[in-house]
């Protein structure tokens, strides 16, 4: 009978890949091990896997004990050594020079069959993030060769590499190769995207190409189309998280019959899906709907999506001024980049539109300066304003593995609860790493957010330019709650933990 191994003892293990490769194990639910004396261990989550075991017995030239583990524990033991043993790390070679057809699939089966390391490598490093569920991939340059880092629930994570300068410069030339870019240009940036297979359904790459001193590094953003419009049935304020007056307010500003409704925030903190959550919600089909975006993220039935197109010349300030002649109701402006679109935008929100749009700032406040930067008269911009919210995604505890716990003095200190009784009433729980949440402890995110609504008395106080002071002193006898307010009901319900807390807000 085969013995078992538990979640604590598993994750002792030091991971050996050259014994059992990672997409092997991967693919089979199991991982290989060794413990503090040496002696390797084989966890597995089907003792009836003879391929498995055969292959081992075939390869392996050390005896070795098997174990029973669940299968989530493995899972989330895998996900804890994913740095050294991602599939991406130990891919090395030459780069070929052959061109994929567009829309190439992605699997496990087609990865292995791939004749050239460099494509393997590329296509495992897409394969992985897509089923990590990430949002960015990141390769790096470095002076030993290459480093590949996800970006998976707003958090930043190295998942692998690969040793040498060439095979850099090779996966590069290959990513270029996929979105069309000019190979032998290494000096400036270059922009592209590309389409890939996986799970049956179409994937967007966006790839940004910098260069570095060490070469040159590539961002590529994923965008799932399919699975974003799945979810698109279901969206709504609830869903994403916000509480209940937040979701009141947002109502209550998205039914304003003219005005402008800013949203921000920094990249990825979910603007645009809060914008289309608020409109599918208050889309009743009796008025003309207009977007502008860059790109368009999901499909709104019965709204008008206009894409930017900025090497044919259609950017947010020309498409704005002739979607005010298409005869809008509402207007969504993805983002506000630049004076020109800015003072579009207002006007459109002073002659009778309601504009929904976003800005990058980092408060509520922040906003009216960002604006007073651009040159927007202070005047036209507070008269325009209805509302401002300013929001981040901040990660939630796991369900299926967190526990009450009691964080130190020092903790406390440093989120600024450190007072005697100024944690009464809180639930502290966090996640231990699970299967589930492929052991980070944390599964998920929802949205936090301050909303500001303006009444004369703030309009008065920002066209005289108050200080910042009075300001949020006139905001909180209204009722303001900040950010770090909202991400702290949910620390005190046990939903989330200090140290994510105070990851994405300040301390007050």
């Amino acid at each position: 009978m085969i013995a078992a191994i538990g979640h604590a003892e598993l994750f002792a293990l030091q991971p050996d890949f050259t014994a059992l490769p990672f997409d092997d194990a991967l693919r089979r639910d199991a991982f290989a091990g060794r413990g503090d004396d040496g002696r390797l261990l084989i966890a597995v989550a089907d003792p009836q896997d003879t391929d498995l075991l055969d292959g081992l017995g075939g390869h392996l030239a050390e005896p070795f004990a098997l174990r029973l583990a669940r299968r989530d524990d493995l899972a989330a033991c895998l996900a804890r050594h994913a740095e050294s043993g991602r599939v991406v790390a130990g891919v090395l070679g030459e780069a070929a020079a052959t061109r994929v057809d567009d829309g190439e699939d992605l699997s496990l089966r087609r990865i292995a069959s791939d004749a050239s390391p460099v494509v393997k490598l590329v296509n495992s490093t897409l394969y992985d993030a897509i089923q990590q569920g990430a949002s960015d991939i990141h390769l790096e340059s470095v002076p030993g060769g290459l480093v590949v880092k996800y970006r998976v629930d707003g958090v930043l994570t190295r998942a692998g590499g690969a040793q040498g300068s060439e095979l850099a410069e090779q996966v590069l030339s290959r990513l270029k190769v996929l979105a069309e870019l000019d190979i032998a240009e290494r000096r400036v940036p270059q922009d592209g995207r590309f389409k890939v297979h996986a799970a049956g359904r179409p994937i967007d790459f966006r790839v940004s190409i910098m260069p570095s001193i060490h070469g040159e590094d590539a961002v590529l953003r994923l965008l799932d189309k399919e699975h974003l419009t799945r979810e698109m049935a279901a969206l709504t304020l609830e869903t994403l998280g916000f509480d209940a007056p937040t979701r009141a307010t947002l109502r209550r500003l998205a039914m304003e019959p003219h005005g402008m409704l800013l949203v921000t925030g920094p990249t990825g903190s979910g603007k645009t899906t809060s914008l289309y959550a608020v409109l599918s919600e208050t889309h009743s089909g009796q008025e003309k709907v207009v977007t502008i975006e860059d790109p368009v993220e999901y499909q709104l039935p019965g709204v008008l999506q206009i894409p930017v197109n900025e090497k044919k010349g259609l950017g947010f300030a020309r498409g704005l001024r002739s979607i005010l002649r298409h005869d809008p109701d509402k207007i969504m402006v993805g983002e506000i980049r630049d004076p020109e679109t800015a003072e579009i935008a207002v006007q459109a929100a002073l002659t009778g539109h309601l504009v929904f749009t976003t800005v990058h700032a980092n408060s509520v406040f922040d906003v009216i300066g960002r604006f007073m930067h651009m040159g927007i008269d202070p005047y036209n911009l507070v008269a325009a304003l209805n509302g401002v919210v300013a929001q981040r995604l901040i990660r939630v505890n796991c369900l299926a593995c967190s526990a009450d716990c009691t964080p130190d003095a020092a903790l406390l200190a440093d989120s600024g609860l450190g007072e005697r009784g100024a944690v009464s009433g809180y639930r502290f729980r966090a996640g231990s790493g699970c299967g589930t949440c492929r052991g980070s402890g944390y599964r998920g995110r929802r949205a936090i957010a301050e909303v500001l609504i303006l009444d004369d008395e703030l309009r008065d106080l920002i066209i005289a330019r108050a200080p910042l002071r009075e300001l949020k002193a006139a905001a909180r006898r209204r009722g303001f709650a900040s950010l770090r307010d909202a991400g702290l009901a949910l620390v005190r319900d046990g939903l989330t933990t200090l140290q994510e807390l105070n990851r994405v807000t300040f301390v007050a």
